[in-house]
């Protein structure tokens, strides 16, 4: 259903802390192995808190140039992040319409608390500000308290509900302008 990014606290077993440095982001299709397997285990969070999956509408295709990217992120082998965008046109936030949804925002409970959906999230405005797009927009649930406060730190602020769950009274969507965004144009997209 929505977005599940925590940088809240982490399990005992985890990567140690520092690990962050380590991590690499690589662009990978959705249906890569790694890809599957994150998305899978976001989908088992849904049905953990929201009692069933996302069903929102998803094309892997939307993910695919020109239209999108999708990301994981690995410390040494273990992929323990992914994150998403898809450009979407119908979504209005501070004058534009060039818009890249964020879809696919998770991060594996041994991994939490490193900082690492901070870092997914900055890569992910920084490869659609450099596909061209002006805003970025998300949807997450009011059970995932985490991630709201991860957007709303990052300077993302409440915007009308969009999307497949747009009438959901669980629904919270955001949206944050990258035309004017500090240091947007100056960050690496390898970050």
């Amino acid at each position: 259903m929505h977005s599940l990014s925590s940088d809240g606290p982490g399990v005992a077993a985890g990567p140690p802390v520092g690990a962050a440095a380590g991590l690499v982001i690589e662009r990978l299709p959705i249906t890569a192995p790694d890809a599957v397997l994150l998305v899978e285990q976001v989908q088992e969070e849904y049905v953990a808190r929201y009692g069933g999956r996302d069903e929102s509408p998803i094309d892997a295709s939307e993910f695919e140039d020109p239209t999108g990217m999708f990301f994981v992120g690995r410390l040494g082998a273990v992929p323990v992040v992914s994150g998403a965008w898809r450009r979407r046109t119908d979504v209005l936030v501070d004058g534009t319409r060039l818009t890249a949804e964020v879809k696919r925002m998770y991060v594996a409970p041994t991994a939490r608390g490193l900082g690492l959906a901070r870092r997914m999230l900055a890569h992910l405005e920084v490869t659609a500000h450099a596909a061209g797009l002006e805003a970025v927009v998300l949807e997450t649930g009011e059970k995932q308290p985490e991630a709201i406060e991860l957007y709303s730190s990052a300077g993302y602020r409440r915007i009308a509900g969009f999307g497949y769950y747009r009438d959901s009274p669980l629904s919270r969507c955001f949206g944050k302008s990258l035309r004017d965004a500090p240091g947007l144009s100056s960050r690496h997209a390898g970050q």
